[in-house]
C-alpha cells in the first residue's frame, strides 16, 4: 500500500465510538478517512439504503447526537457541518461502504479500519479472558481462606485438648503425690 494512503492506527482508534453498547464510527470521521465529503458518502448510502439495515448503519438520536457533540465537537461545530445528527456505522456497516465506495483510498483505509475493529475486538476478548481467570483465583483465594480459618480452628482445638491434658495429667500427678504421702 502507497506510504501516504497509510493512516496512524490511533487516527482511525480515536474515531471509534461506543454509542447505543457498540463501537461505531461516525459519517463525518469516515468521510475524512476516505477522503470524501461527508454529503457524497452519506449520497452514496442513501442510494445503497438495502445494504445498511438497522445493525449495519443508524441514525443518532437528538440526545445522543447532544451529547456526543457536547463531549467530541468544537465550540464553532455549527459551522463545520454539525447541525444534523451523523450516521453511525457498526463494523458490519463500514465493511459495506467498501462496497458503495469504490476508490483504491477508501478500500485500502476500509482494510485498516476493519484490521483496527479486529484488534479493539481481541483486546475486548483478551480483556474478558483476564477477568475470567482474577474471577476463579479470587474464588480460589476465597476457598483456601475458608481452609485457613478451619486448619486455624482445629489448630485452637488441638491445643484446648493438649491443655485439657496437661491439666488432667497434672491433676493425675497432684493426686497421686498425695496418695503417697
Amino acid at each position: 500500500m502507497d506510504e501516504n494512503l497509510m493512516l496512524s492506527e490511533e487516527t482511525i482508534s480515536n474515531k471509534i465510538y461506543f454509542i447505543r453498547n457498540q463501537k461505531v464510527m461516525l459519517d463525518r470521521d469516515l468521510a475524512q478517512l476516505y477522503g470524501v465529503e461527508t454529503k457524497r458518502l452519506k449520497e452514496q448510502v442513501k442510494r445503497n439504503l438495502s445494504r445498511f439495515p438497522t445493525d449495519f448503519m443508524f441514525q443518532l438520536s437528538k440526545t445522543e447526537f447532544e451529547n456526543w457533540r457536547s463531549q467530541f465537537a468544537t465550540s464553532n461545530s455549527e459551522k463545520m457541518g454539525l447541525r444534523y445528527a451523523p450516521m453511525a456505522f457498526t463494523e458490519h456497516g463500514v465493511l459495506m461502504l467498501s462496497s458503495v465506495l469504490n476508490s483504491d483510498k477508501a478500500i485500502q483505509t476500509n482494510i485498516q479500519i476493519m484490521r483496527i475493529f479486529t484488534k479493539v475486538r481481541q483486546m475486548l476478548l483478551d480483556t474478558t479472558e483476564m477477568k475470567l481467570d482474577i474471577a476463579q483465583i479470587q474464588k480460589k483465594l476465597e476457598n483456601q481462606g475458608k481452609n485457613i480459618e478451619l486448619v486455624f480452628s482445629y489448630l485452637d482445638e488441638l491445643t484446648e485438648k493438649k491443655k485439657m491434658q496437661c491439666q488432667e495429667q497434672k491433676l493425675v500427678i497432684k493426686n497421686n503425690q498425695m496418695l503417697l504421702q
